[in-house]
């Protein structure tokens, strides 16, 4: 990577490293699903009239919202409401990373290398660790919330393959890419809220809603929807899946420090030790690709 590059992907690893801690601040004042339509509405709307349609096929652009956006949030929101942490959440969505390049082989027909397959079960005993030290009690990870933290890292992984199958059609640029595609989650967030939280609560949460939840809306839908998912994708086209999706394996070293700071969590032995697997699963694979890109 450029120096340049390299400085996008470290600008996205500490915005989405406190992502996770804006996400709670929201949450306590707004319910997940409007929360979500809330980020990619200020996301998409204020920009629609001065932001072209991005020039790929209109599939493209659905599909990712759809994916990114209800697909990988929905999960989230709904797994950090129902009592998965802010700092295990960062740690459980890097999984994004092996789930990519899993369907990256059959999917955009990337090779898979040995490094992969020993990190991933390197990875996989971490989440064994993490899954297993759950429990009920207040700042406790419940199992629930882990499973759909899970499925939003799936999730973020179809996202990604969407956004390379589009950077083989021809170049675009990934701003409007972003605000466009932000516009398809919307609505059936909306649904969603009045459909779990009725109509009459939507309402009240709307009205009663204060500063803390306004400024994490804006943060979560310009700076980690916007600002981190446009580097993101300007990187997934000008390199390889496997090359940039294991840069977030420094999310949860922010994810983690946030987490501790602003809401005094702090992980179980069992966690911190399934913690170091997930990460060192991410390290086996990113070094495996650079010995063999330096043997080449």
């Amino acid at each position: 990577m450029s120096r340049g590059d390299l400085l996008r992907a470290l600008a996205v690893v500490v915005i989405w490293g406190l992502n996770f801690v804006v996400m709670k601040v929201g949450l306590q004042g707004v319910g997940p699903m409007l929360l979500g339509a809330l980020r990619f509405a200020a996301a998409a709307l204020p920009f629609l009239l001065f932001v072209r349609f991005p020039n790929l096929p209109l599939r493209y652009v659905v599909a990712y919202g759809l994916a990114q956006g209800l697909g990988q949030f929905g999960f989230l929101f709904l797994g950090l409401q129902m009592g998965m942490t802010a700092g295990m959440a960062s740690v459980v969505m890097q999984t994004q990373a092996f789930f990519t390049l899993l369907l990256a082989v059959p999917v955009l027909g990337e090779r898979a290398r040995f490094s992969q397959g020993l990190g991933l079960a390197v990875a996989l005993g971490g989440l064994v660790l993490i899954a297993t030290a759950h429990g009920e009690g207040p700042g406790q990870m419940t199992l629930a919330g882990f499973v759909l933290t899970l499925g939003a890292a799936f999730m973020w992984a179809i996202s990604n393959l969407v956004a390379r199958l589009a950077s083989r059609l021809g170049d675009y640029d990934p701003f409007p890419f972003i605000v466009w595609s932000s516009l398809f989650p919307v609505l059936p967030f909306v649904a969603l809220a009045l459909w779990m939280d009725g109509p009459q609560a939507v309402v009240a949460q709307l009205a009663g809603m204060r500063w803390p939840a306004a400024l994490a809306v804006l943060f979560l839908a310009w700076l980690a929807t916007l600002l981190a998912y446009s580097l993101w994708t300007q990187l997934l086209k000008r390199h390889p899946a496997g090359r940039v999706t294991p840069f977030s394996l420094l999310v949860p070293v922010v994810g983690l420090w946030a987490a501790w700071m602003f809401f005094d969590e702090l992980p179980l032995l069992q966690q911190w030790l399934g913690t170091g697997l997930v990460l060192l699963g991410l390290v086996v694979n990113q070094l495996g690709g650079l010995f063999r890109g330096r043997k080449g």
